[in-house]
């Protein structure tokens, strides 16, 4: 008889984040988030907030500020008005993602049955024809599919099909997937060359409608999702025509990231899982080209996407501004979510490399340390105004940070038919299929990315030729590897895998070292906002300077030598266990004082007066979560002292 847990883990084996496993032109096939456990000292405290705090204190939140009331209203059940913004309806579809994700790596009876009862809840809120969307009953009947452009009803329905498709993953029931078949053809019936033209002012259908597909083996909904992203640019009535929604040109000619963030980075991301099923070149050509932009000239060091308070958008080329910065934290998920399929696709490190330095930075950010408040936006400077809140009244990011931190486990591997690929160093255990049908162990031991060294260890019942594929990160100058204790002798290139062929043994390991020197990175001089400034990095993590760390110093003020000598200092105590970094930087003694001058005055020649400082930095994830103060990423730099 099987256990509880057998009964999982076999209802789970499928519940891939995104399943390329028959994708005819994705490279690669990523593990199931449940197949591999993670245990290490810096990501499982926080996915364990994660499940124990942060989802239950958004389902709270759902039901405080009547999101679910919502959906009983659309059945019957609740004499009321709508409540909230009209696409409230997706804060409960991601956070019904997370828990599934959750459920995958860590059965909950409670959670189990909380899910059932929101799915029974929106089942019971959808009609005949399987439209479903709650703030279009009853009085707005009228107003369904007239404007496309603004109400996000097919964006709300983008979120219900991904979250069906990853509570069939994690749990093997049908009962959500049903309900998002029934929407999915509701929309292919309604849309379509014989139906209503247009898409989505804000994309996301087009990636859950590929994903549905992939999970329902119905390939009218990969039609379907290139239906909508051929739409764009085609001046159609219900869309913009605007740079806001990237209805300005045909996708296949767009080749600049331009208006809002999030809707961008969902839209590519479609378009790559559309290119994933049909191979169009020139789908590929615009992705790349995208990418390719963004990733040289408009996105922030921290991974963070989008410029302009104004539309939540890019801006122009290499306008990355640091204070007025606004770096959703919805964008940044929205990165990791692209660079992943495009990983998937091409199997080159760089995608890998970007949704590291993203996920570590610009969605860590996001989430304070007790997983209940959060940013929408993350600039990298303060005054000590910007706080992270329980709550907004558009609730877009928290959730969407609670499902990627559940599904996590979910990235950090991927197969080929040449073997297994280990994308991100996270202390783990994983069971692994490969191609010849044969499932093996790896154990993953690392105290990543507060120090360098890795090992990871192949258990089998008998031996297996494969080939392991180990990211070396652009960073990582001077990487080495040891296989059984001898050194590997091939060549390790920065910004690339590292393929080593052999027939793998029980109890076989590698040994990888990726040296974690502090580096001082500036800016191409066309980002005018970092001019002579410089920014610290170690590994994957940037760091900033706040100002409870530095007391009675002016952060504007200081000014570091060009050749600063940088002392890594572990702090075991402090916020959850961190490193910080330390080196002498010289305050500009007048900029320190309280200048009572005038606001104008005649220009004169003064020689600065410097005094030496002890500077502290610290990664800047974990900013703002003590007392409200002022906060630099970029700071000033003297080459001549």
């Amino acid at each position: 008889m099987s256990t509880p847990m057998q009964k999982h883990e076999v209802k789970a084996q499928r519940a891939a984040v995104v399943d390329t496993s028959h994708s005819p032109f994705a490279g690669l096939r990523p593990l199931s988030v449940a197949a591999v456990r993670i245990n290490d000292a810096f990501w499982k405290p926080r996915l364990e907030t994660n499940r124990t705090v942060t989802i239950p204190f958004q389902y709270q939140q759902c039901e405080a500020t009547g999101r679910l009331d919502n959906f009983r209203r659309a059945s019957g059940h609740y004499d009321g008005p709508f409540q909230g913004r009209f696409y409230n309806d997706s804060d409960v579809y991601k956070w019904l993602e997370a828990a599934s994700w959750s459920l995958a790596s860590q059965p909950d009876p409670h959670l189990e049955s909380q899910v059932e009862d929101v799915i029974t809840i929106i089942g019971a809120a959808q009609e005949e024809n399987g439209y479903l969307d709650t703030y279009f009953t009853f009085e707005r009947v009228p107003e369904r599919w007239t404007n496309l452009r603004v109400l996000h009803e097919l964006y709300c329905a983008g979120h219900l099909i991904q979250a069906a498709v990853a509570h069939h993953r994690a749990t093997g029931s049908t009962s959500f997937l049903k309900i998002a078949v029934r929407l999915a053809d509701h929309i292919v019936d309604t849309f379509g060359p014989d139906g209503i033209a247009g898409a989505c002012g804000h994309p996301e259908v087009e990636m859950a409608l590929v994903e549905l597909a992939r999970d329902t083996g119905d390939q009218r909904y990969v039609q379907e999702a290139q239906f909508f992203i051929d739409q764009r640019g085609q001046h159609l009535p219900l869309m913009s025509g605007s740079t806001y929604d990237q209805d300005h040109a045909p996708i296949r000619e767009q080749r600049e990231v331009v208006g809002h963030a999030v809707r961008a980075l969902y839209l590519y991301s479609g378009v790559t899982d559309i290119y994933a099923e049909t191979g169009e070149q020139a789908l590929e050509e615009a992705v790349e080209a995208l990418w390719q932009n963004f990733m040289t000239r408009k996105v922030y060091i921290t991974g963070g996407a989008g410029a302009r308070y104004e539309g939540e958008a890019f801006g122009e080329n290499y306008e990355l501004p640091n204070e007025r910065a606004y770096t959703e934290t919805c964008a940044a998920i929205a990165s990791v979510m692209w660079n992943w399929r495009l990983l998937l696709l091409k199997k080159e490190a760089r995608f890998a490399d970007a949704l590291e330095t993203t996920l570590y930075n610009g969605v860590l950010s996001g989430v304070s340390l007790n997983g209940q408040e959060y940013f929408y936006q993350n600039p990298l400077a303060d005054s000590g105004h910007h706080r992270r809140q329980p709550w907004f009244s558009t609730a877009c990011c928290p959730p969407n940070v609670a499902r990627l931190f559940a599904s996590l486990p979910g990235y950090l591997y991927s197969t080929s038919n040449e073997g297994l690929w280990v994308h991100l160093y996270i202390a783990n255990t994983a069971e692994v299929p490969l191609v010849n049908g044969q499932t093996i162990t790896v154990q993953q031991r690392t105290n990543y990315p507060w120090e360098g060294e890795v090992e990871l260890e192949v258990q089998t019942d008998r031996p297996a030729f494969f080939s392991l594929f180990l990211r070396i990160p652009a960073w990582a100058q001077g990487a080495s590897i040891t296989i059984n204790g001898q050194v590997y002798s091939g060549s390790i290139e920065p910004g690339s895998y590292v393929e080593i062929q052999r027939e793998w043994k029980a109890g076989d390991s590698v040994h990888l070292s990726l040296p974690l020197e502090v580096r001082m990175l500036e800016s191409n001089q066309h980002v005018r906002n970092n001019y002579r400034r410089v920014a610290i990095l170690r590994g994957p993590l940037v760091y900033c300077v706040e100002q409870v760390d530095n007391p009675g110093v002016d952060l504007d003020a200081i000014v570091l030598p060009a050749q600063s000598e940088w002392e890594v200092v572990a702090r075991p105590e402090l916020l959850g266990g961190i490193q910080t970094i330390q080196a002498r930087a010289l305050l500009h003694a007048s900029k320190n004082a309280v200048d009572e001058s005038p606001l104008y005055r005649p220009y004169k020649v003064e020689k600065p007066t410097y005094t030496s400082v002890l500077l502290t930095a610290i990664p800047y994830y974990i900013w703002a979560n003590r007392e409200a103060g002022a906060m630099q990423v970029w700071l000033p730099v003297d080459p001549y002292v």
